[in-house]
């Protein structure tokens, strides 16, 4: 029998010996049993409250599909999952593929098993929750932090007489409570979030945790209390289960969501204030000036959107995440009416690059740059010869990783030979027993790494294959205009794309692009054959448009 050990500890409950002593313990089980050990699997500093995320957990789920174990071997049923959904789920996919789940706490799993354990698991992390949420809460109505640390303060350490560390206490730390008061004054007096955070980043001032100041750090949200500008705690007001956190099934990710104001805890600390109430409130008035401007510029925006998606029938994203910046290497972004601008300048004020572009005239020009520039058939054999020379580049260095794993294999079988002769001179001597399990387990890595090391194939494509491609390209552009078609031909388009770089031009507002492709997007695109390297294609110039530049921050 084949036996696959599960190992799993969280980062704040246990050390990361655990997985260790998991380990040892469930050889010491197998080899008791005489079950042959297949492979290991951790997780390290994982919570069990979700399976999403966990690669050791996916590493041996992927393998038991493929028929390489016969038991999965773990110390307790909670190593694999605390969650009582994920527990069933892993339960019935691996009793469909004749796998048996076994622990060392309770033998062989049965449904029994599941319905109980996955139980108690679930309400042990329910209570645990709910318990380091009242022990919070008591330390917050006490005046003391109760998550991290806001910028502002400095944590004080400090210890009782028993030696133990008293958390949640924390002081002024005048540097940046100066840093802090110059924000809201500046705010208060018209300048932007942008235009702060461009002068602190200009002067080298450190923002929270040491990064560079952005728009939003300033900012934040108003309804959650996040951004410098909405830190009650400035005024002296520790406000503490704003928010909840919830992990999202689908993705294993913690998403933010408000309470009720009723639960929020308020707890007054004037020692802690940085802000006077004046100074305050002219903030809020101002928040609540430009809030009631945007929500009049968002209701605007929208129906001028809806009106030109419904005479133009054009996607809104097609590049959406493609721009970059040629000079700051950062993301070009709509900064305002269907323009694209560089955020690192616009929202931080980072970038000296402040040259805008019209959404449709980048598109149209990306477009035509796909459709005649990007791909020609000078340019395919030149990506092709790439190819074949980083092709040939690596299947010397495979055949050379190949060996030299050939050689353990061989000097791993040698070892298993000599001690299973040894074994059957001396069947009781349990140190080479466990000795030849740890061969065995090397020898199946070593196998599985060979298995894992194909030679790179040379291409065969058509000699038309540029023509091809400009046809198909001509069909997509066809397509965008067809509401049916337009999310398929979006998404086909953006895969030949691996980036479009916007600087400025020589001219007055001019903006140069340069369009980047990639061949094997391409060759999937039109032949619909997977390429197993990724070879870009040579950058081309994808037009230069005198852009008058209209709008000045």
């Amino acid at each position: 029998m084949r036996a696959a050990i599960y190992a799993r500890y969280s980062s704040d409950q246990q050390s990361a010996s655990s997985i260790e002593d998991q380990i040892r313990i469930c050889r010491e089980r197998a080899l008791r049993q005489g079950w042959k050990v297949a492979g290991c699997y951790k997780d390290a500093a994982t919570s069990g409250a979700s399976m999403v995320g966990r690669a050791g957990i996916q590493a041996l789920l992927r393998d038991a599909q493929s028929g390489a174990i016969d038991i999965v071997l773990a110390e307790a049923l909670d190593r694999l999952s605390r969650d009582q959904a994920d527990i069933a789920i892993l339960h019935r996919q691996l009793t469909f593929l004749g796998i048996k789940i076994v622990t060392l706490a309770d033998d062989e799993i049965n449904e029994m098993h599941i319905g109980l354990k996955g139980t108690m698991n679930a309400l042990f992390l329910k209570d645990l929750a709910a318990k380091t949420h009242r022990g919070l809460r008591g330390r917050v109505e006490k005046g003391k932090a109760g998550g991290g640390l806001c910028y502002g303060y400095d944590v004080i350490r400090q210890f009782d007489a028993h030696g133990e560390p008293i958390r949640g206490d924390r002081r002024i730390n005048d540097a940046e409570a100066s840093v802090v008061r110059r924000i809201f004054r500046e705010f208060a007096d018209g300048v932007s979030p942008r235009s702060i955070a461009g002068k602190l980043n200009a002067e080298g001032v450190p923002g929270p945790a040491g990064n560079i100041w952005g728009d939003t750090t300033i900012r934040g949200h108003v309804v959650r209390g996040t951004g410098i500008l909405n830190n009650e705690l400035y005024i002296g007001m520790l406000v503490w289960n704003k928010l909840c956190y919830r992990k999202d099934p689908s993705t294993g990710k913690r998403v933010p969501k408000l309470n009720p104001e009723s639960e929020w805890i308020r707890t007054g600390v004037p020692e802690l204030r940085i802000i006077d109430d004046e100074l305050w409130l002219a903030v809020r008035r101002r928040q609540e000036a430009l809030s009631i401007k945007h929500e009049t510029s968002i209701a605007a925006t929208r129906e001028a959107h809806a009106n030109r998606l419904t005479s133009t029938r054009r996607p809104d994203t097609l590049l959406s995440g493609l721009l970059q910046c040629g000079c700051c290497g950062y993301r070009y972004n709509v900064v305002f009416r269907g323009r694209y601008g560089c955020a690192n300048h616009y929202r931080r004020g980072a970038c000296g690059n402040g040259h805008t572009i019209k959404r449709l005239e980048i598109e149209a020009r990306v477009l035509d740059g796909l459709r005649h520039k990007l791909v020609t058939p000078e340019r395919v054999t030149e990506a092709l010869e790439g190819y074949m020379e980083e092709a040939d580049r690596q299947n010397r260095d495979l055949r050379g990783r190949q060996e030299q794993e050939r050689q353990a294999l061989i000097a791993v079988e040698r070892r298993v030979a000599a001690i299973l002769t040894a074994i059957e001179e001396n069947p009781r001597q349990k140190s080479l027993i466990a000795r030849l399990e740890e061969l065995e387990c090397q020898e199946a890595e070593l196998r599985a790494k060979l298995a894992a090391m194909p030679i790179i194939p040379a291409l065969d494509l058509p000699t038309d294959i540029a023509d091809q491609y400009q046809a198909m390209i001509a069909r997509l552009e066809e397509n965008l205009t067809d509401p049916d078609q337009c999310a398929a031909a979006m998404g086909t388009i953006r895969s030949l794309i691996t980036g479009v770089v916007l600087e400025p031009g020589t001219r007055p507002g001019e903006v140069r692009a340069l369009l980047r492709g990639a061949l094997s997007g391409l060759i999937k695109a039109t032949t619909g054959r997977e390429l197993p390297l990724p070879v870009v294609i040579p950058s081309v110039d994808a037009g230069t448009g005198f852009e008058p530049v209209t709008f000045r921050l």
